[in-house]
This record gives C-alpha cells, structure tokens and sequence, in this order.
C-alpha cells in the first residue's frame, strides 16, 4: 500500500485512510519490533520511518570500529532492502514528524516536515535520544562535533586527518570509547570530566578509579573536574583552534568531541498528551499512558525489569540489549499478547583493550567486592544489597560476567566472602541463598 494517504470520499471531504502500524524512528527498538513482529505472525503493513537518509544501521561501532576504519558501513546495516519488501515493511528515510493527528482508536496521521502524511491504524515511538549540547561561547565552530548517529561519525572521520591535538568533553562511555579510538588512530587526546570520577553514572567508584588509571597508563590525557570555559577559533575564525579551561589553561584542539549524555525525544509524545518523565513513561508491556501507542528503547521510561525491584521503582535504560528486548515485548502488545518486561540489564563498553561488560543494576548497593587478577589483566567489582549480588562490573572478565549475569536471571546468589578470591570461579559457589 505504500506510505501515501489513500484518500476515500466521506461526503464532501476526503480523509486518509488508516493502513497498519507506524513505527517512528528507525533505530535498533524499531528494527527488533518490526522483526519481531513479523516472527509472531503480524501481518498488516508496517511502515518504518526514519529521519536519516540512511538505513537503519547499527551504533555502537560508531565510536570504535568505524571510526578507525576496521569496518566499512556497509557492515552496519540491519538488513538488506530485500528483507523489508519480503515482508511488507516499507523503509522510509530521510522524513521528520512534526505533529501527529491521533484518535481515540489509536489511529491517526503523521504529519511530516516535508509535507507528507503517513496515515497509521497503531503507533510506535522508537525514536531513541539526542545528544545534550554545551552551550557555552565558539560551540557552533567548525570542528566542535557530536558523536550519535552515522552522519556525526562521517563528519568525524573527514576531519580526523588533518587533526594533531583532539580535546574530549565528557569521560562517559562514549567519551571514552572514542577517546580511545583517536590515540590508536596517533591524536593527542585529552578528556575533561566535570565530575570527580569517570563513567561516573553506570559504574562505582572502584571501576572508574580502575579505568582512570588504566587510561592514563596508556597516554591519554584525563583531567576530573574540569569544564570548558569558551571554545576559540584559528586566524580565520571559523574553525576551532583551542579550548579555554575555567582555571584559564589554553589546550590546542583541531576537534572537540563532546559526549556529555543524551535528552530522551520525548517532543511527539508531549504533543500528543502521553505522561512524560525521562522519556514516555510506559507500562511492564510497553504501553504509554493513552492504551494504544507503544513506546520502545532510549525514550522508554519503564517500570524496573530487574526481579525483586522495589515496586513503583522506574528507569530509563539506554543499551543494546534493552532496545532488543523490549522491542519484543512491545511486539506482544501489538499482536493482543501480554508477556511482561521482565529481565536482567547488561551493557558494554570496549575502550582500547578493555572490555567492560556490566551484569544487572549497582543502584542502592551498599558492598562492594573487589577481583582484581593483575598477572591475567582481569577485574571485576560484584555489588551488594542486603547479603545478595545485584550487579557486577567486568573488564577483561567474561566468565565472571556470564555467572553473575546467569544467578541474576535464576535468582541465586554469589556469596561475597567466597568471591573476593579472584582464583576462584563464580559459577562454582552460585548458591540458592
């Protein structure tokens, strides 16, 4: 049917007639809830729109294998054009919703800014996050760059030649990652945190101190509670030159990375009166606040998957795996099915040699476990709440991953004492108490 209205006579006005399932935003949520649904025997046409004239590609490898030209982007696609026309998915790119005209039924009509109007019988938001700008004097100079999406890569990858000193605002994941892809790539790098301590949001104190001194070994340059004053320009005054720190310290920078976190794109949900608080709040099914539209990945704010969460707890995740499995479960509600989000987070970050792989949630932990292996360059820190394990951070250490991530999903436990001998294999004292 296409993503045109197809107009019928209703006395003497026209309306468009609603046709399937609308997915806005072609992100890793919208990908998996299009597969998804198509395993499940979804049969009506689903429209996949877009506002990158690209095709849906994966991120991650945005900030490392991408960038320092391991990969090529053809290798980042999803899936091929013959897999969407296969199975009735016409891929939209390149068109950006303004407004979104919807009905009690859950029906309605999205509005493009190029005119255009993609008419839907269901609605999906899988529409991700933004990066967060600095807003402070020379951030439109060339050479101040975001890293989010495949067009902030392209523009980063053109400039990175021509670059000898490249300053990194923001010692979060991503920060890091590409930090770390540059001084492969032979930059002087330097990494400015405002905060007193790395990934300070997703880890705890023993893994960031880990990683700063790990970083710093290697030659990076990582300065903790530091901000950029004003960027500077060079003698034409277009391009960046330097950034000014607050304490008045000048460091020379060709380019300026800033990866300073992300805004949940809430703006379509606002404007059609769904409840917003960090993203579309959503129900266990992945259900926003009207009944009808669903609301998937980065921009979800969810009720806590994790078994044995405290009730009315919520958060927003922002990972791989959580557009993948929430994606199937927003595939649930749309075929009639209720089969609740309900499972164990993880993440990772590769930064250089260091693999980072994160089990569970370290919120409201009150002991730490310390598995420090320097002859095999493995560590990992298990978290604590109350005598039972509900997270682990492991670098270097996918065995200690795979056993925490595993009692995690089967509701056992890692007893502390046992584990802190880093010789020791978890999964061989995984108890059920």
């Amino acid at each position: 049917m296409g993503t045109q209205a197809v107009e019928q006579e209703a006395g003497t006005a026209t309306v468009p007639t609603r046709t399937g399932l609308l997915i806005i935003g072609a992100s890793q949520s919208g990908v998996q809830l299009a597969v998804s649904l198509r395993a499940l025997g979804f049969d009506e046409h689903i429209t996949l729109l877009g506002d990158e004239n690209h095709r849906p590609y994966q991120r991650p490898a945005l900030s490392k294998e991408f960038l320092q030209g391991t990969v090529e982007s053809e290798s980042l696609i999803f899936r091929s054009n013959d897999y969407w026309a296969e199975h009735n998915v016409d891929l939209v790119k390149g068109e950006y919703i303004v407004r979104i005209d919807k009905e009690a039924d859950g029906s309605g009509v999205a509005h493009a800014s190029s005119g255009r109007e993609f008419p839907f019988k269901r609605l999906a938001l899988t529409v991700g996050a933004r990066a967060r700008k600095l807003e402070i004097d020379g951030n439109g100079l060339d050479g101040v760059l975001y890293l989010r999406n495949a067009d902030d890569a392209l523009a980063l990858k053109a400039k990175v030649g021509d670059a000898t000193d490249v300053v990194v605002i923001g010692g979060g994941f991503i920060g890091l990652e590409a930090a770390s892809s540059l001084q492969k790539m032979g930059k002087n790098v330097t990494v400015l945190e405002f905060g007193p301590r790395l990934v300070g949001r997703a880890v705890g104190e023993e893994t960031a101190e880990y990683f700063l001194q790990a970083h710093r070994s290697r030659g990076l340059d990582i300065r903790l509670n530091t901000s950029a004053a004003r960027f500077t320009a060079d003698d034409g005054g277009t391009r960046v030159a330097a950034v000014e720190l607050q304490d008045g310290t000048v460091l020379p920078a060709q380019i300026v990375l800033i990866g300073i976190g992300v805004i949940p794109n809430t703006q379509l949900a606002e404007q059609l009166g769904l409840a917003v608080d960090n993203g579309v709040v959503v129900d266990r099914f992945a259900l926003a606040s009207d009944g009808t539209t669903v609301a998937v990945g980065d921009v979800a704010n969810m009720p806590n998957p994790v078994p044995g969460s405290e009730p009315g707890e919520r958060i927003r995740l922002e990972s791989v795996n959580n557009a993948i499995e929430h994606a199937k479960v927003a595939a649930y509600s749309l075929t009639g099915r209720r089969e609740e989000y309900a499972g164990i987070p993880w993440f990772w970050s590769n930064q250089a040699d260091l693999k980072l792989q994160i089990a569970g949630l370290c919120n409201g932990y009150d002991r730490t476990v310390v598995r420090n292996d320097r002859e095999r360059g493995k560590f990992s820190v298990l978290y604590y709440r109350q005598g039972r394990i509900i997270a682990a951070d492991c670098v270097n250490a996918p065995l200690d991953f795979m056993a925490v991530k595993n009692a995690l999903a089967k509701g056992l436990n890692i007893p502390a004492g046992a584990a802190a001998d880093p010789g020791t294999q978890l999964k061989t004292i995984t108890t059920d108490s």
